[in-house]
C-alpha cells in the first residue's frame, strides 16, 4: 500500500506498508497520528475492502475514487508519483466519493451475491443431470418442464435407487403433469450405462448440497435483516392487499426465496415497493445494493437515476453537443431495474403500455432503459416520500399526454392550411 499525506504533515510524507492486518492497522495509526480524517483510495478489485473497513474501525472517512477520474495525467504512471497525485487531488475536492451502502446493507449484500453465485453454480449440475439423461437416451427432461419438480425428482431418485422398470417409473408422475403417462413410459426407455448412472448421481448430490447451502442464505439473510429496525408497525398499519388474482407459485424455484419477500420489504421501506410492476421479486436485492437511506445519499430522484446508469449524458465541447447516450457502467441496481423493465413486456399495466410506447418509439434496447428510468424515479419517491404506489396517477397522465398529441396535431394542419375539426362518436 503506496500512502501519501500532506507534506507539511510529515517530514516523510510518502510510505509503503505490506498487506497484513497488522500493517494495515500501522497504516491506520500513522494516519490517525498525523491527524487525517479522510482518505481517498482506488478501487481494485476487492483488495481496497480489508484497508477500507479498518480505516472505518479507526475513525477515519475512506472515500473510494474510480481510477477513471485521474488515469489522463501525464508524468504519474508509478504507485509513488500516483499516490502524490491521489492525495492532492482528493485535497482540492476534485474526486468524487462512491457510494457505498451501511455497513448493515453491506453484509446483507455480501450474503445475497454469494447466495446468487450459489444459484448460478447449482444450475450447471442441472445440466449436466440433463447431459446424462440424455447420453441414456432418457428423454423425461424434454417431456416434463422441470426435471428438478416433483415428478422428476421422484424419477431421478427412483433411477437412483436401482429402479429400471419405465412403467413403474411412470407411476410416479403428477397428476398435474400435462404428458400422459404411455408417453411419460416410452421417454423412460434408454441404455443404462453405468458411467452415466454414476455422472448422474454426483450431478444429483451436488445440485442438493447447493439447495441446501441456498436455503442456509436464507436464513442467514433473514437474521440480518431482523436487525434493521422495522419503519411500520404490521399491527398498526397491515400490510396492503393485493388487487386481482394471486399468481403465487405453488411450488419455489431454486432461485427463489424461502421467505416472504413482501413482508420483510414492507417492514424495511416502511411502503410495498412489491406493489411496482417488475420489482415484485427484487425488492431485497434492491435493498441490499442501495439500502433504504436514500435522501441523505441522493437529493433527487433525478441523481438517483444518474448514479445506477439510466440516465443519458451529454458531452458538450464549445458550447456544443459532441456526444448524447448512456454512460457505459455496470451497476447492479440499474441492471435490477432493467430486468425489472424488461418483464413488463407483456404486462398490462401502464408501465407495461409505457414500454412498449418507448420500444416502439425510440427501439428495444432504449425502451427498456427509459422504463428502467421510469422504475428508479418511481422506486426513489416511494422510499422517501413514504408514499403508497398509485396506478390513478397514470390516467391524469395520459391524459396530458393526449392532450399535447392533439395540439401537435392542430399546429402542423395550421401549418398545411387545414383544420382539424373533431368528430361526434358513432352511437
Amino acid at each position: 500500500m503506496y500512502v501519501a499525506i500532506p507534506p507539511d504533515l510529515d517530514p516523510e510524507p510518502v510510505r509503503v506498508f505490506p498487506t497484513f492486518t497488522a500493517d494495515l492497522e500501522a497504516l491506520a495509526d500513522w494516519l490517525v497520528d498525523r491527524g487525517v480524517t479522510t482518505v481517498a483510495m482506488e478501487s481494485t478489485g476487492v483488495y481496497w475492502i480489508p484497508l477500507y473497513q479498518i480505516l472505518e474501525d479507526h475513525g477515519i472517512r475512506p472515500c473510494l475514487v474510480s481510477a477513471r477520474h485521474m488515469r489522463n495525467v501525464p508524468g504519474r504512471r508509478t504507485d509513488w508519483h500516483e499516490c502524490q497525485w491521489l492525495q492532492y487531488l482528493h485535497s482540492t475536492g476534485l474526486l468524487r466519493p462512491a457510494f457505498r451502502p451501511d455497513r448493515q446493507v453491506c453484509a446483507v449484500r455480501t450474503i445475497l451475491r454469494h447466495r446468487n453465485e450459489l444459484v448460478q453454480m447449482s444450475s450447471q449440475h442441472v445440466q449436466h443431470m440433463q447431459k446424462a439423461l440424455t447420453q441414456m437416451n432418457l428423454q423425461i427432461h424434454h417431456v416434463i418442464s422441470d426435471i428438478n419438480g416433483v415428478t422428476g425428482t421422484a424419477i431421478v431418485d427412483a433411477i437412483l435407487a436401482g429402479e429400471r422398470n419405465p412403467e413403474v417409473l411412470a407411476k410416479l408422475r403428477n397428476s398435474r403433469i400435462r404428458a400422459d403417462e404411455a408417453t411419460v413410459c416410452k421417454s423412460l426407455q434408454g441404455d443404462w450405462r453405468q458411467e452415466h448412472l454414476f455422472t448422474l448421481r454426483q450431478s444429483r448430490q451436488m445440485y442438493q448440497v447447493y439447495r441446501q447451502q441456498i436455503e442456509d442464505c436464507d436464513r442467514e439473510i433473514v437474521q440480518l435483516l431482523e436487525q434493521f429496525e422495522s419503519k411500520v408497525d404490521l399491527a398498526e398499519k397491515p400490510l396492503p392487499t393485493l388487487s386481482g388474482p394471486s399468481r403465487k407459485r405453488r411450488t419455489k424455484r431454486t432461485g427463489d426465496f424461502r421467505f416472504d419477500v413482501r413482508q420483510e420489504a414492507y417492514q424495511l421501506y416502511g411502503v410495498d415497493v412489491t406493489r411496482i410492476p417488475g420489482l415484485d421479486g427484487l425488492a431485497i436485492p434492491l435493498f441490499s445494493e442501495v439500502g433504504r437511506d436514500l435522501k441523505s445519499k441522493f437529493e433527487t430522484g433525478d441523481r438517483f437515476a444518474s448514479w445506477v446508469g439510466l440516465c443519458t449524458d451529454n458531452d458538450k465541447t464549445g458550447g456544443r453537443v459532441v456526444w448524447k447516450g448512456v454512460r457505459k457502467i455496470k451497476n447492479r441496481a440499474g441492471q435490477m431495474f432493467r430486468m425489472a423493465a424488461a418483464a413488463l413486456h407483456h404486462n398490462r399495466s401502464p408501465l407495461g403500455d409505457f414500454l412498449r410506447r418507448m420500444k416502439a418509439k425510440l427501439g428495444p434496447a432504449a425502451g427498456i432503459t427509459a422504463t428502467a428510468h421510469k422504475i428508479a424515479i418511481i422506486f426513489f419517491t416511494l422510499v422517501t416520500k413514504q408514499i403508497e404506489y398509485d396506478e390513478s396517477l397514470w390516467a391524469e397522465r395520459d391524459q396530458q399526454r393526449r392532450q399535447r398529441t392533439e395540439q401537435k396535431l392542430k399546429h402542423q394542419a395550421r401549418q398545411l392550411g387545414y383544420q382539424l375539426v373533431p368528430i361526434q362518436p358513432l352511437a
